[in-house]
């Protein structure tokens, strides 16, 4: 009977068991130009989110500072009122409060209050409390901070989008790298005996769609459709999921020649055979 290995299907989309398992079969530049793609949709949602749930309340922020004020020496020259919040949503807050003294609702997912000797970052945990840096002076006015946002602003999308695709496309190396040994011990034992490559490739594959989640995710929570805890929940679910793809996807691969070539079960041998009797 013939041995021969059945064709491996066309790798083209990461969202589905058998898309992620086409990838074992297909070359490196396949699987690292659609995961840069799919990269570069994650970086456009992160983008996106900034420019609308982060940005907008900076610039506002900005616009009610005072014409002049600084931090130097480590502590912020403040000649406005106070405490007073300057721009917020329900995803960022700023604020000044000299004195930390609570007076301001803090009701934004992320609250940074600037304090007289440091700012506190307020999140559903807690705070954390980061100190002015000693020996520089920094502007906090109207008048500096406004043409200096402007000019800056693309540049802090185009920074936050390249590392973004930098990160992912790090992370999904390191992490194929460690994963594909759990691969290829489930393909083993399926019959499916991938070489280390393959495996490789099929671990990087099955991270995509987890990451896809997760920016689905962070849509929602910038439309107000879930939450930060829920947004929290969704973040373990990514990692769950490229879990799920690594052990079901490669189910879908095809099998060992060996075990499809229609050898007799040695066990099974003699069954509903006719035995010859004995000659004597």
């Amino acid at each position: 009977m013939s041995t021969t290995t059945p064709p491996w299907p066309t790798a083209w989309e990461p969202l589905t068991p058998r898309g992620v398992a086409a990838f074992a079969g297909a070359s490196l530049g396949r699987l690292l130009l659609v995961q840069f793609i799919v990269a570069l949709v994650v970086a456009a949602m992160v983008v996106w989110f900034l420019e609308e749930a982060w940005f907008p309340v900076v610039r506002h922020a900005i616009q009610q500072l005072p014409a002049d004020g600084e931090i130097h020496d480590e502590q912020l020259n403040w000649s406005g009122d106070g405490p007073v919040q300057l721009a917020g949503n329900r995803c960022l807050g700023l604020a000044v409060d000299l004195n930390h003294s609570g007076q301001l609702a803090r009701g934004a997912q992320l609250q940074v209050e600037f304090g007289r000797k440091n700012l506190r970052i307020y999140h559903m945990f807690g705070y954390e409390v980061i100190d002015y840096p000693p020996g520089r002076s920094m502007a906090f006015n109207r008048t500096e901070l406004e043409p200096w946002w402007g000019a800056w602003e693309p540049a802090i999308l185009a920074g936050a989008a390249a590392i973004t695709v930098l990160g992912l496309m790090t992370a999904w190396a390191v992490l194929a790298t460690i994963y594909c040994a759990p691969v290829r011990l489930i393909t083993f034992l399926e019959n499916r005996d991938l070489k280390w490559g393959q495996s490789w490739r099929l671990a990087g594959a099955a991270l995509m769609p987890g990451a896809l989640f997760l920016t689905f995710g962070i849509f929602c929570n910038s439309l107000g459709w879930i939450d930060l805890i829920q947004l929290g929940g969704v973040g373990g679910l990514h990692l769950l999921a490229g879990w799920i793809y690594l052990v079901v996807s490669p189910l879908f691969l095809p099998r060992h020649p060996a075990a499809t070539s229609g050898r007799v079960n040695p066990f099974a041998e003699g069954k509903g055979k006719k035995q010859a009797p004995d000659k004597k």
